[in-house]
């Protein structure tokens, strides 16, 4: 692995073959700040097109309208019968879109069967593929568009659902919602935009990416001398030369390319006053590694990274959560002279809302800017296909006129998030020189940059390994990959584990599809399953259906308390706690069973040694353990009971553990929705005083639960 040598008095940080495939100019660069202004730019410059259109993403949904507010412009709204359109009205145009041949994991968030959208009923100049060419468990992960040669944006945002809004990140903006008309979180991302030789190369890696993917050749063609530069958007400098960096993983023979890895180590070693990041992801153990380095000098250049206050959905929090937490940890170790904070935007009207941050910028000084698609993560360095657009001030006088430009452009990024004007952030490093003392001056209480502690439970840390599955640095051979899933004595030429696993992957894609193409998603919340529930207590065979139904529900990852929940609603506090106990169990017994059919090496293979390690402390104090398990939620409640049947718990101790450990909340939650529910439909005095009496031991219970794991954790404080 390349380390940086590059002293901090080097005039020249980009270097081609190093830290980047090649430097090109460009005539104008221009950050484009969040999708408004990114698609805006991009449906003019399309609209435009009169020769070539590349697309490369890591996912598009050709429902998308570019302009929420409608364009009108002539052509449709949604993006694939815009491009549709677009490519048909235009004899000599032809159009490639490249898209990540994505994983099942993704499924269910994504626009179904696009090629079948983007390609079969759409204009033949208009071409459609699925990238599946990088190794088992890689991505492609690009953002890049190109209009004929000519003009390119290249930047962390894909033209797809949920992605739009403006540097406001208004609580509650209407025209912030998916293709369905229904509302999204706050999304802040980055984009640059590029014309001249900088375009023109990057129509050549578009190029070949469609040539490696496809096995086919894009057309080529003669820049057009016309300008298509969008109106209305300005230069943030004229007249620069602009590096092209990029990852692509060693695959099919090709070797591997790893030249954005190279740029941030480059730009690490080189900063003398401060780096700066703004990064959806922080988990890579090089980037670690190499600012704790820094940290540890007398003279250690200030750190800020801003980063969203937490990863989006239980699945990325509890692993990419959890690796950023530890990274975070180590840093803050190494930092000696209080150089380094982690920051996440606060919006106070956005209440328990998380303005997501999805950018990837990086600042050395105001001598290096990087706009790109590359995470802080191991898998961007190595793993994923990425593409970063870089630029360098030197040391002369065409070089002061560039790190001012990269001067202003990190200190708008900075004035979105404190609510305030770029001159102030100007102002204040004028009399600070500091970008954390920058913060303290300029916080406000209803919008500002707050300080991020990412913290995960000890059970959490200790299930997830450290980066090996979910954070891979090196691609997966698939041989690898198979002795790792399949134990020694179950490889035969027809494994019936690995049978097992493809009937599970078949059954999952047909929930996925359900989930698509059914109402299925709409039985999923309190009020639907509440209808569904009453309607089974008619039946007479009412227990059986309950038990069936929780089986089924923890198989579907259905959040076992809302089950509960809607059984206290429905059948009340006695018949309520018997339904929701039995099927609670009957659940957990089935879901022990898969893990223990799936066996303890596959499991260990695939979460690494520390769920070993786990497992055999929960094993030495067995019930009791499994109690405080329940009583915690340490992950969901389907989860546990596969990983507890793989791993080293005895199935008594598993049940009685789970028996003791559920039955409590159990009673309490049915019994609290069952007169909350009275209280509701009944406000009599009476209803209430129970309701309250009720929460108050569902309160006092969780203090005392809370109080006695605190002694345990500290003896010294009984």
């Amino acid at each position: 692995m390349q380390q940086s040598s590059i002293p901090a008095n080097r005039k020249e940080i980009l270097q081609p073959g190093r830290n980047c495939w090649r430097i090109a100019r460009a005539e104008r660069f221009s950050m484009l700040v969040d999708a408004e202004a990114y698609f805006k730019a991009v449906r003019e410059a399309i609209r435009n097109a009169r020769r070539s259109i590349f697309i490369l993403s890591w996912d598009i949904d050709s429902r998308t309208w570019l302009v929420p507010g409608g364009a009108n412009d002539g052509f449709p709204e949604p993006l694939g019968e815009f491009l549709h359109e677009v490519v048909a009205s235009r004899p000599g145009l032809h159009a490639y879109v490249l898209n990540w041949d994505f994983a099942m994991l993704y499924a269910l968030e994504r626009e179904w069967l696009p090629a079948y959208k983007l390609g079969w009923t759409t204009h033949q100049r208009l071409n459609f593929h699925m990238d599946g060419r990088h190794p088992v468990g890689a991505s492609h992960h690009q953002k890049v568009v190109v209009i004929d040669d000519c003009l390119a944006f290249v930047g962390g945002l894909d033209l797809t659902r949920c992605r739009w809004d403006t540097p406001d990140h208004a609580c509650g903006d209407p025209l912030r919602c998916d293709p369905e008309g229904k509302p999204h979180d706050p999304f802040h991302d980055v984009q640059a935009m590029v014309d001249g030789e900088c375009a023109q190369a990057l129509g050549e890696l578009a190029r070949e990416r469609w040539r490696r993917a496809t096995g086919h050749q894009a057309l080529r063609h003669d820049p057009l001398p016309s300008d298509i530069w969008p109106a209305g958007v300005e230069a943030d400098i004229a007249g620069i030369d602009v590096g092209i960096s990029r990852t692509e993983p060693a695959y099919d023979g090709d070797p591997g390319v790893y030249e954005i890895r190279q740029l941030h180590l480059d730009a690490i070693a080189c900063a003398r006053e401060r780096l700066f990041f703004e990064n959806q992801y922080f988990t890579s153990d090089l980037i670690c590694n190499a600012l704790s380095a820094r940290l540890a000098d007398e003279d250690a250049p200030e750190i800020m990274i801003i980063s969203p206050a937490s990863q989006s959905g239980w699945l990325e929090q509890s692993t990419m959560g959890v690796l950023r937490a530890r990274v975070h940890r180590r840093l803050q170790h190494a930092d000696r002279h209080g150089r380094y904070r982690l920051y996440s935007p606060h919006i106070a009207a956005l209440q328990d809302k998380c303005l997501n941050v999805h950018s990837k910028v990086l600042a050395a000084d105001e001598r290096l800017f990087s706009i790109g698609s590359a995470n802080l993560s191991n898998r961007s360095m190595a793993f994923d296909t990425e593409c970063n657009l870089v630029i360098e001030a030197g040391d002369n006088e065409e070089g002061r006129r560039i790190a001012g430009a990269i001067a202003a452009m990190r200190n708008r990024l900075l004035a979105e998030h404190l609510d305030c004007a770029p001159e102030q952030i100007d102002r204040s490093l004028a009399v600070d020189g500091s970008l954390h003392r920058t913060v303290d001056r300029l916080y406000k209480s209803e919008r500002t940059l707050r300080r991020l502690d990412p913290e995960t439970t000890p059970e959490l840390d200790a299930l997830i390994p450290d980066r090996a599955v979910f954070d891979p640095e090196r691609p997966i051979d698939p041989d690898e990959l198979v002795a790792q899933l399949v134990p020694k004595d179950a490889r035969k030429p027809v494994p019936r584990r690995l049978v097992g696993i493809g009937a599970l992957a078949i059954a999952l894609a047909l929930l996925a599809i359900a989930w698509r193409a059914t109402p299925l998603r709409e039985y999923v919340n309190l009020a639907s399953m509440v209808n569904v529930a009453q309607h089974l207590d008619d039946l007479p065979f009412t227990p059986l259906a309950i038990m069936g139904c929780y089986v089924l529900a923890g198989m579907a990852m259905v959040p076992v308390m809302l089950l509960i929940a809607v059984t206290g609603i429905v059948f009340g506090p006695l018949a309520g706690a018997g339904y929701a106990i039995g099927g609670t169990m009957l659940s957990a017994v089935a879901a022990y069973g898969i893990g223990a059919w799936l066996g303890r090496e596959t499991v260990r293979n695939l979460l690494g040694p520390r769920i070993n390690r786990l497992s055999r402390r929960i094993a030495k104090r067995g019930i009791l353990a499994m109690m405080v398990i329940r009583m915690l939620p340490v992950a969901p409640f389907t989860v546990v009971n596969v990983v507890a049947g793989a791993s080293h718990i005895r199935f008594r101790d598993y049940l009685v553990g789970t028996l003791l450990g559920m039955t409590p909340g159990i009673l309490l939650t049915v019994t609290f929705v069952h007169h909350l529910a009275e209280a509701i439909r009944n406000p009599t005095p009476g209803t209430v005083m129970v309701l309250v009496l009720v929460a108050a031991l569902l309160i006092g219970s969780a203090l005392g639960l809370q109080r006695l794991l605190d002694r345990k954790e500290n003896p010294s404080t009984r």
